[in-house]
């Protein structure tokens, strides 16, 4: 006969079969469905979402958690089986609010809105997006009211992509972040050094920034034997099973920071997916925490690492190789100066470490003025542009380096933003700490030597899942609470050398 438990991971593991799906479709979608095939893509995801919200809010889900929640009450509430229960029982109660009309009616909106913004972009105009975009924050908003909130309705999206988190928490955060980034920034801007950044502008053909950076992926830890590198219009990783991990990049044959970057960012991601537990595949244990983890892991290996004069000190001669006309006349220095230059810009995936949380405030304050109706979505454009003039001093001219360069809204991750500066603090916190333990990393990576880290990541970090909250990993982790102090030290700590302040 079959235990509750045992029915209830059954149940759970029908309803991840669902989703691999619909991701395996999501990113088929993004990397080699034919334009003439969107449409029916949106039935065949609209019809997934559907049959996974009917298994997700099924009345036996319900009962069978009831049944478990008296014996889960008495375990360590970290264990596998109290972890499962609690977070199934959370997705339980938050999924049956929701009208499966609605999560359907998302489902196709965002489908299309992607299609949409695809076509709005390449033709530099925000109009023809502009009435997809109405719609999805409309859906958004139902959304948020069905679920819930104490405060404001942004809290309830927030809450799909960081469980818990509060957005006068994240402003509150964000605010201490940019009390220090402007003055270091400035600092940077007033020290009349500039690194030689046009040697990233030279010529970098596609199919050797392919296989450089497909080589840099493998030798931090990506399998390539459970994933794969694509292209797409916007960098992500999309996991489709244990052992099927789908990362894109797109490339820029005349700037290498592009596709290279954005190679290590996503591979930090895919390692994360990879690092999982399989034999706990569907279940709490085996799924990320929340994507400002999941984005700690990315930037990290970006950012941190990448950006590392150790790294370079390992994969500048591969570089020089790859790319002997790029890179002739280049040093090492001058490389490693020119991938770390700090300039405010308009494009996000491409901003350096010290403005990057800067382009997220700006999303950050107009997607909750959007959502609380505050902002009209046709004045958007406006919007943008006089928030970039005030946070980073620039402006675009242009909808496509603006409005539009990113995928988000139109695939409706609202509330997903701020995820990627809590991702910046807790990728610094989380480094601190492996440099106590595991000694001197710049020593290992200048060997080349990445595997240590990688480990002591998959041990603190992938392996425990969604057994703790993302405050109770950090604690556990580092023994002090998220703080900026981490990510402003090592901003500090690399920068001053190099501009002299």
């Amino acid at each position: 006969m079959t235990s509750p438990l045992d029915e209830l991971k059954s149940l759970a593991r029908e309803i991840s079969l669902v989703q691999s799906v619909e991701s395996l479709l999501g990113w088929d979608e993004q990397t080699y469905m034919p334009p003439a095939a969107g449409e029916f893509r949106a039935e065949q995801m609209t019809y997934l979402s559907g049959l996974a919200h009917q298994k997700r809010t099924s009345p036996r889900v319900g009962e069978l958690l009831a049944s478990l929640a008296a014996d889960a009450a008495k375990e360590d509430p970290h264990s596998d089986f109290a972890a499962t229960i609690h977070q199934m029982k959370r997705d339980f109660d938050k999924q049956s609010k929701l009208p499966q009309k609605l999560v359907e009616a998302l489902t196709h909106a965002t489908v299309i809105g992607q299609q949409a913004w695809v076509k709005a972009r390449a033709a530099n105009d925000f109009s023809q997006f502009q009435p997809h975009l109405e719609k999805i924050f409309g859906l958004k908003r139902e959304q948020a009211e069905a679920v819930g909130y104490v405060a404001h309705p942004y809290d309830a999206l927030l809450d799909d992509y960081e469980p818990d988190a509060k957005s006068t928490e994240v402003a509150l955060v964000l605010a201490e972040l940019r009390t220090e980034l402007v003055p270091l920034v400035q600092a940077i801007l007033q020290s009349g050094k500039k690194p030689q950044v046009d040697i990233l502008a030279r010529e970098f053909p596609t199919a050797a920034q392919e296989a450089f950076g497909r080589a840099a992926a493998a030798a931090i830890g990506f399998d390539f034997q459970r994933g794969r590198l694509d292209v797409t219009h916007h960098p992500f990783c999309s996991s489709v099973g244990p052992s099927d991990c789908r990362i894109t990049t797109r490339y820029q044959e005349k700037f290498f920071n592009c596709a290279f970057f954005g190679i290590l960012h996503e591979a930090g991601h895919g390692m994360y997916d990879q690092g999982l537990r399989s034999d706990q595949y569907g279940l709490p244990p085996g799924t990320y925490l929340s994507l400002g983890i999941h984005e700690s892991q990315s930037r990290m290996w970006e950012n941190l690492v990448g950006r590392s004069r150790s790294f370079w000190s390992h994969f500048f001669p591969q570089a020089k190789a790859t790319f002997p006309v790029a890179l002739s006349d280049v040093s090492a220095d001058q490389f490693y100066a020119a991938v770390n230059h700090v300039e405010p810009s308009l494009i996000r995936v491409e901003a350096d470490e010290a403005t990057y949380n800067l382009h997220i405030i700006v999303r950050f304050e107009l997607e909750q003025a959007l959502l609380s109706g505050d902002l009209k979505t046709a004045d958007v454009p406006g919007a943008w542009r006089e928030k970039y003039k005030q946070y980073l001093g620039i402006e675009p001219s242009t909808d496509a380096e603006g409005c539009l360069q990113d995928i988000h809204w139109s695939a409706g991750l609202i509330g997903y933003f701020p995820t990627y500066s809590l991702g910046n603090l807790y990728a610094a916190q989380f480094f601190d700490q492996a440099r106590r333990v595991l000694g001197d990393l710049d020593a290992q990576f200048a060997r080349g030597e990445f595997r240590p880290l990688l480990e002591w990541l998959r041990d603190n970090i992938h392996t425990r899942g969604r057994n703790y909250t993302a405050s109770q990993l950090v604690q556990l982790v580092t023994g002090k609470p998220l703080s900026h102090e981490s990510l402003v030290r090592s901003l500090r700590d690399k920068l001053a050398p190099l501009y002299g302040i």
